[in-house]
């Protein structure tokens, strides 16, 4: 008996059909990908990146003849993890039983790696033994030049991109750089998470990565077509849920892909869902997560904390240095504000959006600043 999917995923892109909008993002990168452009991805922390891409794959792989690699640097530290992270997601697009994974082990024996497999997924993992810093620049314009060997042009997503600016190796960029010129057959999508340090490392004059990109920035999904989405998947499981209801999701999780998918999915379980169990949910959602948000306390300082709670009181705050917002909260002086902010910014616990009408703040994490408004 087939099992019934729960059609609001919180991990893992399944298909398309558990997969909402996007239309104009994914018209974005297909048509950069015809032009031959290369395009850098920024986007907010659980906004959706990453299903985009593979919503992105999915399109070109069944419709354009190209083939797709997705590498998540997230956990690297240098250059030689770059180079393991790289070696392991080409062998995952292309399986060691294959035509094409059988000439790519035989390059990578050619390095005398170690090779290990995940005890729980079974994936395979590459640990090199590099010599010298000429061996890891060596692997790694290898590794990229058999992708560009393949009959079909290969798209290659380097998720969280931003990491290369801390590896130790101060020529990082301008390695990449140069190895990716000389690709005939590769289209590069460089996504990441910190919008600050990307649109330095693209748009800066003086770094090796100038104007050599198409910028494409991810905001929140439409409202209603959110709101339609999630209609559609309720109806379709034969559940009932009302319009308040859904209002007060699309209200409380501000929108943003993770949280509104994550109380969602714990909806699903109800054959019908009334605006009590929705606040019910929310606050087990909350409950769950708080011994994680008391940890955070202890890793800050008391006015960091403080900042943040008043942050979370006002949801959206646009004149985050002005009298009246400190005042209100006795949050201290402008001065000392900004060494608070550049913190709470640095350390992800604050997002930062500047738009036509200005910049605004508010607590990166939606759970978290529900939590605080609740809580203090």
């Amino acid at each position: 008996m087939k099992k019934d999917i729960n059609p609001f995923l919180v991990k893992n892109y399944i298909s398309k059909k558990y997969f909402c909008d996007r239309e104009y993002e994914l018209g974005v990168l297909l048509r950069n990908t015809k032009n031959n452009i290369n395009t850098t991805l920024i986007s907010p922390r659980r906004l959706g990146k990453t299903a985009l891409l593979f919503r992105f794959f999915e399109d070109i792989e069944e419709n354009n003849n190209l083939e797709s690699i997705y590498i998540d640097i997230y956990s690297s530290r240098n250059l030689s993890d770059f180079v393991m992270l790289l070696a392991e997601a080409i062998l995952k697009k292309f399986t060691m039983k294959s035509s094409v994974g059988k000439k790519f082990m035989k390059l990578l024996k050619g390095f005398r790696p170690l090779f290990t497999f995940d005890e729980i997924t079974g994936a395979p993992q590459v640990m090199f033994n590099f010599q010298s810093e000429n061996d890891k620049e060596l692997t790694l314009l290898k590794l990229l030049q058999f992708i560009d060997q393949q009959q079909s042009p290969v798209i290659v997503a380097i998720d969280e991109f931003q990491q290369i600016a801390n590896y130790p190796e101060k020529n990082i960029e301008a390695l990449l750089r140069t190895y990716i010129q000389q690709l005939k057959q590769v289209l590069f999508i460089f996504s990441g998470s910190q919008k600050h340090t990307l649109v330095e490392m693209f748009m800066s004059a003086k770094r090796p990565f100038y104007s050599s990109t198409q910028f494409l920035n991810l905001e929140p999904i439409n409202t209603e077509k959110y709101k339609a989405f999630i209609r559609s998947n309720f109806e379709e499981g034969k559940k009932i849920i009302s319009e308040d209801c859904i209002d007060y999701i699309m209200n409380w999780t501000r929108g943003y892909t993770f949280y509104t998918q994550s109380l969602c999915n714990r909806l699903y379980q109800y054959k019908k869902i009334n605006l009590d169990i929705v606040k019910t949910e929310s606050l087990n959602l909350l409950k769950e997560s708080e011994t994680v948000y008391f940890q955070y306390r202890k890793l800050i300082t008391g006015k960091q904390w403080d900042f943040m709670v008043a942050i979370a009181k006002e949801e959206n705050i646009s004149q985050i240095y002005s009298k009246d917002f400190l005042m209100k909260y006795d949050l201290g002086n402008p001065s000392s504000t900004r060494r608070i902010v550049e913190s709470l910014l640095d350390k992800e616990l604050i997002l930062e959006t500047i738009t036509a009408n200005g910049t605004n703040y508010c607590v990166y994490d939606v759970f978290l600043m529900r939590w605080l408004q609740r809580t203090y």
